[in-house]
């Protein structure tokens, strides 16, 4: 068993060279083409045109002041001018196209990418969610998906359009004035050698700028779950410096990227105007001799030559785009390419039907890195009977509760149901098997129905009311102001915390599961609701295998069978009686709770 690493954006955003970040490049252009190759086949033809159509505006030019130099040629003015249009109409056309074929490329990628990223989280251990910052997934869900889809627009319409465009327009430059255009061109090698420098900036700046949206996701998820904590101890100060902090140190971030992306602006009209005097100079001189132009073609090449900065300027700044956006596509194939570390068996076969009981064979189990949390555990949780599980914190009690629902498997031994090693069965047949209540009830941000429903899907309008009924929630849920339609706000926000528990507890009983786990399911109650509960829970418990934790012997005292485990072993087993007679834990658990209450008491109970 080994436990997931969190793993922050800072920490491994940078790449450790151009050959890895070439890899991660290729890899997301092979996964956006595999899915959206025809929309992008028809962005690329789009693109196509705008390149041909921008060269053919420079070529077209000669055409233009030659035609302008014969006012007289009718013909050829009406030519020329209707030439004119449908090169503007084509090139309108092909860049509506190209936007919105990669605009709808793009959004399916955002989409698909969000959707993958979350079915690997649903994959992940308990154990990942443990040590991982919410905001950190947040952050590899949103940002970096997003930024795989700027990455992709980036690259085919830098290299599809801006490169062919270049191309085109360079083409027209030689074709009217080789020389000229040789000599304008001495300027590349300067340009891409102040790129490099500038790319090798943008990498650490980037890397750090995620880190700080990583924080400022961090400081809202704690202010909008501790918001009563931070009122009351006065934290608003300190929570705002953070914040404050975090947002200066993005702003700070940002602004050094864009002044080094800004930066291919000056440096490419430095560059531009320089070729530009330097053509003028030569054409005016006559350097390089040559044959004579005529007006037409000179003003064709200096429009073809003013018409390619543009693009020039967009195909230097895109190395500096892409490393910014890499930061993010990398953390997201991070977590895609982190290997699960609880997985379902190739071969694994349903759990068959029985009575539900629960076996531990000299199970072990620990964390990486840690010191072992249960050992050489064997015990058998009798079906439809109860079995409580009491000890000091740490003695785990819920590591083993843990192993039952195989949200984790045990590094040494094994945990069967009805015979079957877990290891060996499907999570859906094993899961359908098991209910669960615990300490910490979880409600989703929807109606009192569906809250309830969410464990048999299928289940009928009756079948959920009986449920309620059953947990004693139908009477307090009557009251609300839409019924079972109320929304419970955020984890049931708008409900009182035995309000929450009852409908845990009714939820559990509509799945009907035939091993019930509870988990301090009543510690956190008032008297009243507690009454509630606990009678919801003799329901609930009747001839199912039940495993309860517990810190109040009250609430166990009647249980079929104690278990009283202690630094990972178990060192008491027996009913409430038995254990009292003996001189152990649970003997000085009871005194500490009860103080001289009869120990015995009537019919052996402790009462």
């Amino acid at each position: 068993m080994t436990q997931d690493r969190q793993t922050y954006p800072g920490d491994s955003a940078l790449p450790k060279s151009g050959d890895l970040s070439d890899r991660l490049i290729w890899r997301l252009m092979k996964d956006g083409f595999r899915t959206q190759g025809w929309t992008y086949a028809v962005a690329i033809v789009a693109m196509c045109a705008v390149a041909a159509t921008s060269a053919m505006t420079a070529w077209v030019m000669e055409a233009i002041i030659d035609a302008l130099t014969e006012p007289d040629n009718r013909a050829r003015v009406t030519g020329v001018s209707l030439l004119v249009m449908a090169i503007f109409f084509a090139k309108g056309i092909a860049s509506y196209v190209q936007s919105v074929a990669m605009a709808k490329a793009g959004n399916r990628i955002v989409a698909e990418q969000q959707l993958k990223l979350y079915r690997k989280l649903t994959q992940r251990g308990v154990a990942f969610f443990s040590v991982t910052d919410s905001s950190d997934i947040l952050l590899r869900v949103t940002q970096s998906a997003q930024r795989a889809r700027v990455l992709i627009d980036l690259l085919v319409s830098t290299f599809t359009r801006d490169l062919l465009t270049l191309i085109g327009l360079v083409g027209v430059m030689f074709y009217q004035q080789p020389l000229l255009s040789a000599a304008s061109l001495i300027v590349g090698p300067v340009a891409l050698l102040g790129i490099r420098y500038i790319v090798q900036r943008v990498r650490g700046i980037a890397a750090q700028e995620m880190t700080s949206l990583g924080e400022i996701m961090k400081v809202m998820q704690e202010t909008a779950k501790g918001i009563r904590v931070i009122k009351i101890f006065a934290l608003e100060p300190k929570m705002k410096e953070r914040m404050d902090n975090a947002v200066r140190q993005v702003e700070a971030r940002s602004n050094a990227i864009t002044r080094l992306q800004s930066i291919t602006g000056p440096l490419m009209e430095t560059l531009s105007g320089f070729a530009i005097a330097l053509v003028v100079w030569i054409s005016a001189l006559g350097v390089l001799g040559g044959e004579p132009t005529t007006p037409g073609q000179l003003m064709s090449f200096v429009t073809a030559l003013l018409m390619a900065y543009d693009p020039a300027k967009r195909l230097m700044r895109m190395r500096v785009s892409v490393e910014q956006q890499l930061v993010g596509v990398r953390i997201m194939f991070e977590l895609l390419d982190q290997e699960d570390v609880l997985t379902e068996a190739p071969d694994a076969v349903p759990l068959k039907p029985g009575p539900g009981a629960v076996e531990f064979r000299d199970v072990g189990f620990s964390y990486e890195g840690n010191q072992p949390v249960l050992r050489d555990v064997s015990m058998v949780f009798e079906p439809g009977k109860t079995t409580a599980l009491i000890g000091p914190s740490g003695s785990g009690k819920s590591t083993l509760l843990n192993l039952v629902m195989r949200l984790y498997d045990p590094v040494a031994g094994s945990v069967l149901v009805d015979g079957q090693d877990l290891r060996g069965v499907t999570f859906a047949s094993l899961r359908d098997r098991m209910s669960f209540v615990g300490q910490d009830t979880f409600l989703f941000s929807t109606s009192v129905r569906e809250n309830i429903r969410v464990s048999q899907p299928d289940a009928t309008e009756d079948e959920i009311v009986a449920a309620a009924r059953a947990a004693h929630a139908h009477e307090f849920i009557e009251t609300l102001p839409e019924g079972y339609d109320t929304p419970v706000g955020e984890n049931g926000a708008f409900l009182s915390g035995g309000q929450r528990q009852r409908l845990s507890i009714a939820r559990a009983i509509l799945r009907r599961g035939e091993i019930l786990l509870l988990d301090e399911a009543t510690s956190a109650l008032d008297a009243t609701s507690e009454a509630y509960v606990k009678d919801a829970l003799k329901t609930l418990t009747e001839g199912v295998t039940t495993i309860v934790i517990a810190h109040r012997l009250s609430t166990v005292i009647e249980a079929d069978r104690i278990v009283v485990m202690d630094q990972g072993r178990i060192v008491e087993s027996g009913t409430a009686a038995e254990l009292l007679q003996a001189d152990g834990m649970f003997r000085d658990l009871f005194q500490k709770q009860f103080g001289g209450a009869d120990l015995m008491g009537p019919a052996g109970t402790g009462e």
